[in-house]
């Protein structure tokens, strides 16, 4: 009958509204879609769903929700997934809270002109949402990613036993539910175990000797060694690296869930180092001093590097004293960089023997920089092959400043040529060393990010990696240091001894974690004068019950000290006076 009904009803109402009955978010059991509404493009439903709150085609709210309207709506979900659904607090909370896109499409669910948390409270309850959409997305994966992972035939997550059993015991381990989604998406055969599997493979590998913080990071960037039993690959080379003198928790530092990893062609690369003549001691002093020798790239680097070496007619052993001079030599793209200036040489008609002489002089500056064809180069400086290979082999540096993509000079500012002009290898030798530690932190040569870190930067180059040291030394992730430093770069121009006492400081003090700087770096960059007046002023409106307890640390120190006054200071008939009385005792201190 309403089928019927709503057939003669077409013709009146068409093209009045359109409502699309298809999408993500309704409920496959719904009477909506139990509809065949396929050839009928508009139709007047705005009756029939008006207690419902539905609303039809709005395509903008999703892009330009406010505030209120998502914070009113996480809530609802909250209430929804806890109350109705019966989830844990924590887990609706993590939902809510972390699936911005859902949220979004959901309030686009319901008229503008009614209230947002009543409408959709009546929404959720007459319209069951599939509930993998957003656990999945609060479990960090992109909107992007959602749809080759949700299961066909089901809607509540409750139906999945064992992927809830599995994602407890991650999250009961201490997996930060932030990165579950990677590896559900790398190996969703983990989240299909019996019970108590997948704890014992988490143990198992804590048996090798591994600490859990160590386990925790290993399987986030490595899921599939959570399947089938311990990666033996992986246990032959912590036994190598046993035998190195290094503990096994060393590479907890050092490895990145945005990187692959290939455990036998690292075990190639030690066993290739032996052969070469590299003994325990040394090639422990490497992997300690420069881990990314070993880790970036699997070590695969090495082999063509070397080959290239021994072609250019270095022996052996000078080819084991360059890797030992230069262990940064397989960073980022310094063997790119290396490789790239050996070609330009060899195209523009330098002998191999006279390319290995440059090369072995001259490694550090040749892999900083990538070059310009030399073409272009030849080009630009308007001269012929034989005249610019004499320049390189009288002075090595000007390959970089004639030939570096940063900077290409003219025909007239090569010294020799023109004494008006003189030119520099990038403002000298300091440049060169802020440029290569940058490009060990993962900046892109010649960038604007880089150029602008440059700017930022004070101290020589082996300073600004001691700083960097320092805070991977305090017991920071060296990735995380590195994200700080892209950040905030000013927190390498303090010194090591303004850093250790601020990290002293904020941890023994203040009382936080050393973690809290992560997520706001600039703490470092704040004098220590203003960081012990404002958290002396925020202690003492603690003790009195004012504020609450342990703020952010950029809530309290980022803000003007006119906007500190209105919004803590103030908040106590005799803050005022605490402050003014704190502000001289600081600076008489």
């Amino acid at each position: 009958m309403l089928i019927r009904l709503l057939s003669k009803t077409l013709p009146r109402f068409s093209g009045m509204f359109s409502l699309k009955l298809n999408g993500p978010w309704v409920c496959p059991s719904s009477p909506v879609t139990s509809l065949n509404l396929r050839k009928t493009p508009s139709l007047n439903l705005q009756k029939f769903y008006f207690s419902y709150g539905i609303r039809a085609g709005h395509t903008e709210t999703a892009a330009r929700l406010s505030r209120v309207a998502q914070t009113e709506a996480q809530d609802v979900l909250f209430d929804y997934l806890h109350s109705t659904r019966n989830f844990h607090f924590t887990d609706a909370e993590h939902i809510s809270k972390n699936s911005p896109t859902f949220v979004r499409n959901l309030v686009s669910k319901v008229d503008d002109g009614q209230d947002i948390a009543r409408s959709l409270s009546r929404f959720l309850r007459f319209h069951p949402i599939n509930e993998f959409e957003p656990f999945f997305e609060s479990l960090g994966l992109s909107p992007s990613e959602l749809s080759p992972l949700l299961p066909r035939n089901l809607m509540f997550l409750s139906d999945d036993e064992m992927m809830l059993e599995n994602y407890h015991v991650l999250c009961n381990y201490g997996i930060p539910r932030s990165k579950i989604g990677k590896m559900f998406k790398e190996g969703a055969e983990i989240f299909g175990y019996d019970f108590g599997i997948l704890a014992s493979k988490l143990q198992a590998y804590e048996e090798l000797g591994l600490s859990k913080p160590t386990v925790i990071k290993l399987v986030i960037c490595c899921p599939r060694f959570l399947i089938g039993g311990v990666d033996m690959e992986f246990f032959q080379f912590l036994e190598k690296l046993k035998g190195l003198g290094i503990k096994q928790d060393w590479i907890r530092g050092y490895l990145s869930d945005t990187r692959t990893y290939d455990w036998s062609k690292m075990l190639g690369m030690m066993c290739f180092l032996e052969e070469m003549g590299f003994n325990s001691k040394d090639m422990g002093r490497l992997f300690k001093n420069h881990p990314g020798f070993l880790l970036e790239g699997s070590g695969k680097k090495i082999y063509i590097l070397v080959g290239l070496l021994l072609k250019l007619g270095l022996v052996m052993n000078e080819v084991l004293f360059l890797l030992q001079q230069h262990p940064r030599i397989l960073a980022g793209n310094f063997a790119s960089n290396l490789c790239e200036a050996i070609h330009f040489m060899s195209e523009i008609g330098i002998e191999t023997e006279d390319i290995g002489k440059i090369v072995s002089t001259n490694t550090q500056l040749l892999g900083s920089y990538s070059l310009l064809k030399p073409r272009t180069v030849l080009k630009k400086l308007k001269i012929n092959p034989d005249k610019l290979c004499e320049l390189i082999k009288n002075d090595p540096q000007k390959l970089i400043s004639l030939a570096s993509h940063s900077k290409i000079s003219s025909i007239e500012e090569v010294p020799g040529l023109d004494r008006r002009h003189k030119v520099a290898v990038d403002d000298g030798r300091h440049l060169l060393e802020k440029t290569t530690f940058l490009v060990r932190l993962g900046f892109i040569e010649n960038s604007d990010e880089m150029l602008k870190a440059l700017k930022q930067f004070r101290g020589r180059g082996d300073q600004l990696q001691e700083r960097f040291d320092c805070l991977v030394n305090s017991g920071l992730d060296c990735h995380d240091v590195s994200n700080m430093i892209k950040v905030a770069p000013p927190v390498l121009n303090q010194t090591k001894d303004v850093i250790e006492k601020k990290i002293d400081y904020l941890e023994n003090c203040l009382g936080y974690s050393l973690e809290s700087i992560v997520s706001f770096p600039t703490y470092l960059c704040y004098d220590i004068e203003r960081i012990r007046l404002r958290f002396s002023m925020y202690v003492w409106l603690r003790e009195r019950g004012t504020t609450k307890p342990k703020l952010a640390l950029s809530t309290i120190l980022a803000c003007s000290d006119a906007r500190f006054v209105r919004y803590f200071v103030n908040l106590h008939p005799e803050g005022p006076d605490e402050w003014e009385r704190l502000k001289k005792s600081s600076s008489s201190s």
